[in-house]
């Protein structure tokens, strides 16, 4: 077996502010849609009891889960392959790629018309106790599972707007999407609630569908446009090459293999990422479970909003910078690192020193904060269900979550198959740890949600711990050392210590449920010498990063 190929020497500064750019355009698109959908989902919640909410959730991880096993491992798989927009091709060749790219997106097509119906008919096989009773269950289960095929259609059409980098695409695609089910939802529950009439989880249902809907027609309309300007088909067809690189003509061997190597991993993940949800399922009430549903809602919109795209980009980023094969012998390469790998390494610890920081305010501010935003946005009758507690436990899982998103988005980008076996065998332990710290605080120490909380706690820190691990052995691999401790903010914990026990000896807690608004001027209050010291102690490194951005702005132009 050959040894991988060394990175390629850098990237070109358009492309790392093509990647910067189309984060950006992420995040600020994305962050108004989910404004649009924060607020519909505050005046839903008056409509809206614990157990539906948590029934909700089970739909929706059984969505989730359609869409996760049948693209998941052949979207990672397709961005390892590289860029299909490079202007160095010509234009046959970037129509035989954008072809095949094209034509592996029909692959998740055919895997999600099969998990769809296995997950449905496993789901109906063994229902709740609150799901029983709820009207139009089965119609909604129905109908998440056709709104994921209908999203899936539009793979084909996504793949190749994301090798492109058409970042501006995905945006418009889902920021109309998540606005038209927010009406559909709303709407859907306003009318059933003025006719006094009991339909279960199916405005969800109807809002997804809307969703999944509104994206493949977005996709379509880009992606006939750009088939019709290069000359490549968005139906799977034919491609002929010499080398025998396809399977059939139509599948490029490498990538399915890759794929392939991926799709156990990727099992593992999912249920290490939605393991929270089955076991609360099974070890908790139905209120119990709403009362996490709202506490997961509002704890991950910042990782959904501001984490993912980032994690998103990074991973292409990483791909395309560090290109590697899909099998190596983990040789040591060179001792003389390339520039693309020091530029790697910079651009890492640049992103995880950033995370660090944002993390040490937000379990110094969040857990005192939760409470009494909890009270204004949804009302005192949640306070009282114990999503308020849920929700500042969650503020402490919240960096875990988001660190162990950036370091396993750098894993996938650079891994080998032998690596990403390894890694398959790591996640199978990690879920027997996580599901034994469920069992453990949710049962044996009756915490409920909460100890949900800490059990993911537990399986994110062990996940990060491999990730960084492997991090380490890969520059060091390529002759450059990684060191962990210099991630570190200067003085920032410390300074976030002292503010979390000033906040505690304020008593602020007590008063959140009856005095929202006085609980979080006393929060807002001490939260600005925080913000202020770390600014003062963190200005070097917050200014390299302005210069690097500018930089890179100015290298496009």
């Amino acid at each position: 077996m050959s040894p991988p190929p060394k990175p390629q020497e850098a990237s070109s500064p358009p492309q790392s502010a093509s990647m910067i750019k189309g984060a950006s355009l992420l995040i600020i698109l994305q962050l108004a849609s989910r404004l649009i959908t924060f607020v519909a989902n505050q005046l839903l919640l008056r409509y809206l009891t614990a157990p539906l909410l948590g029934l909700s959730t089970q739909l929706e991880v059984y969505y989730l889960s359609v869409l996760f096993f049948a693209r998941e491992s052949l979207r990672v798989a397709i961005q390892r392959q590289g860029s299909v927009g490079s202007t160095t091709k010509g234009s046959d060749a970037a129509r035989v790629e954008s072809q095949a790219v094209v034509n592996l997106g029909y692959l998740a097509i055919a895997l999600g018309s099969v998990v769809s119906l296995v997950l449905g008919w496993m789901y109906l096989a063994f229902p709740s106790g609150a799901a029983v009773s709820t009207p139009y269950l089965v119609e909604s289960l129905y109908l998440y599972g056709l709104a994921a095929m209908v999203e899936l259609l539009s793979e084909p059409c996504f793949v190749l707007m994301q090798m492109r980098l058409q970042f501006g695409t995905r945006a418009a695609a889902e920021s109309i999407a998540t606005f038209l089910r927010c009406i559909v939802v709303f709407g859907s529950a306003v009318w059933a609630s003025t006719q006094q009439t009991d339909i279960g989880v199916l405005p969800f249902a109807l809002g997804q569908m809307t969703y999944g809907a509104s994206l493949l027609l977005v996709y379509l309309i880009s992606g006939y446009q750009l088939a019709s300007k290069i000359g490549f088909s968005i139906l799977p067809k034919a491609v002929s090459t010499k080398d025998g690189r396809f399977w059939g003509s139509y599948f490029d061997r490498q990538t399915m293999s890759l794929a392939g190597s991926m799709m156990a991993q990727s099992v593992v993940k999912h249920l290490l990422t939605q393991g929270d949800t089955f076991l609360v399922s099974l070890l908790a009430t139905a209120e119990v479970q709403g009362a996490y549903a709202l506490a997961n809602n509002y704890g991950g919109l910042l990782a959904r909003l501001l984490f993912q795209p980032v994690e998103e980009s990074s991973r292409s980023y990483f791909s395309r910078l560090l290109l590697s094969p899909t099998a190596g012998d983990g040789e040591k390469q060179s001792s003389k690192p390339s520039p693309a790998v020091n530029e790697a390494k910079q651009n890492l610890g640049t992103l995880l020193r950033l995370y660090i920081l944002l993390s040490s305010i937000i379990i110094n501010i969040g857990p005192f904060a939760a409470p009494p935003l909890l009270a204004i946005v949804a009302g005192k009758r949640w306070i009282g269900s114990g999503a308020g507690d849920v929700l500042a436990a969650y503020c402490f899982y919240i960096p875990f979550l988001a660190l162990n998103g950036l370091t396993e988005s750098f894993v996938a980008s650079v891994a080998t198959e032998a690596e990403v076996h390894q890694q398959s065998g790591w996640m199978g332990a990690f879920s027997v740890a996580f599901a034994a710290s469920a069992f453990l605080f949710m049962w044996v120490f009756p915490l409920g949600a909460i100890g949900l909380v800490l059990a993911n706690i537990i399986n994110m820190a062990c996940r990060i711990v491999w990730s960084g691990a492997f991090i380490k052995r890969y520059f060091k691999k390529h002759g450059v050392d990684f060191e962990i401790k210099t991630l570190l903010p200067e003085g920032s914990v410390t300074f976030s210590l002292a503010t979390a026990i000033l906040l505690k000896q304020l008593k602020v807690l007590d008063s959140a449920e009856d005095q929202p608004i006085k609980s979080l001027i006393k929060v807002a209050a001490s939260a600005v010498p925080l913000l202020l010291l770390i600014l003062f102690f963190e200005r070097r490194f917050i200014l390299e990063c302005l210069h690097s951005i500018r930089g890179r702005k100015a290298a496009k132009q």
